[in-house]
This record gives C-alpha cells, structure tokens and sequence, in this order.
C-alpha cells in the first residue's frame, strides 16, 4: 500500500502513526467540498431561522388565513454569526455571510489576526465569539483539543436566540448538553450534520426534538462535488 486518498477533508478515521511507520501517504480532496459544505450551513441556517416546515405545514394543512398567528421569523441581516475554523470551507462561508450582510467574527488560535481581517471579519476569542453570536457555524478538525469544545458550559454562555450548526465532525458538540440546550431552550435550534457515533443511535433523544434539522452527513455531497 503505497497511498490513502479520502474522498474528504477529514483523516480522523484514518490510522496516522501505522501510515507514518509504514511510509503511506495521505491525500484528501482539498478543495472539492468547500462550496458544497458552505452551501448546506446555509441551506440549515434559513431552514431554522425562517422556520421552513412550520410555513409549509400550514398552508399544506389549509390554515393559510393563520399567518398573522404565527411565531415570527428571523433575518440574518446585521446578525452575528462566529465562524469556528478558517479553513477552506470557513472562507467560504465567509464571502456568503458578507453576501447576506453579516457580522462575521472569526475563532482560529492558529491564524494570524491580519488574515482574518483582510477577509473582511472580526478575529475574536472563543468565549468572546460565544457571548456575542447569534450563529456559530463549526468547521474545526476532531482531536483532543477540540473534543467537547462545546459542552454544558458553554451552552451556558450562549444567547438564548442561537442557531448552532455543526458540518465539521460528531464530537465537537457534546449531544448530551446539545440536547438539554434544545429541550430546555436554552438556544433557539440547531443542525447536525455529523454525530458523536455515525449513524446515530435509534434511541439518541436529538432525533426526537422538532428544533433541530439534521442531515446524514452529506453535506459535501453534491452532484457538483461528486
């Protein structure tokens, strides 16, 4: 075996040290799935913010005339949104945000602040990001460090408004705290794309919740990425 190719960006489920130890190399598709990724936390984020199936069960269901008596929906217009990763897929991101008019605050301790600021955004630390989002997007890599990046914790310090999504890697949220944060409204709602055990169990309580869009973690599957 001389090459590991993953279609993806991930190689967290690839063994690194036996790969090292036996000279094989590792490749991944770099640059195929930025778009495909950004596009499908956008396609969540409005999901969930202009509440998409309570819109189309009413009209479907025949209470058009109850639309004066429905929870209000969201703009993302001059909303904060934290960014967690400036990686290829966060810059994309980035330039869909500024489309949208966003205030687009940037966490990367491995970036230099001049980067973040030359895309137009706010570089900003962890617990500062968290305090003064209205959208976190994830698009860190899965290690030690990251593991439970955001637990009880940081639910606690969020807004109770947000809409947190997730396309990075299962694990970087903690579901258990996920869950107690949806179910008790501590935020507002969320999307999954990726879980803590793939595919999640048929008892895991997220599936449960009407407050959260989830996705079988295909987000980079587009025809175009494909």
């Amino acid at each position: 075996l001389k090459i590991i190719s993953r279609h993806g960006v991930g190689y967290d489920n690839i063994d690194l040290k036996y790969c090292k130890d036996n000279n094989i190399k590792i490749a991944i598709t770099a640059t195929a799935n930025a778009v495909a990724v950004a596009e499908h936390v956008f396609f969540m984020m409005l999901s969930l913010c202009k509440r998409k199936e309570m819109f189309d069960a009413t009209v479907r269901s025949g209470n058009f005339k109850d639309k004066n008596k429905l929870p209000s929906t969201m703009e993302l217009w001059k909303k904060n949104i934290l960014i967690a990763g400036f990686g290829r897929i966060g810059k994309s991101l980035i330039k869909r945000c500024l489309g949208f008019e966003m205030n687009v605050y940037v966490y990367d301790p491995f970036v230099d602040d001049k980067l973040i600021k030359n895309f137009d955004c706010y570089p900003i630390s962890k617990n500062e990001g968290f305090k003064l989002a209205d959208y976190i997007s994830v698009h860190l890599p899965l290690n030690e460090k990251t593991r439970d990046l955001i637990s009880y914790k940081e639910f606690e310090s969020f807004k109770n408004n947000l809409i947190l999504i997730n396309t990075a890697r299962g694990g970087i949220v903690n579901e258990d705290a996920l869950y107690k944060a949806l179910k008790n409204n501590v935020i507002l709602s969320a999307g999954l794309d990726v879980f803590e055990t793939e595919p999640p169990e048929k008892d895991n309580p997220l599936l449960n919740l009407d407050n959260i869009i989830l996705s079988p973690h295909n987000s980079a599957l587009t025809l175009e990425c494909r």
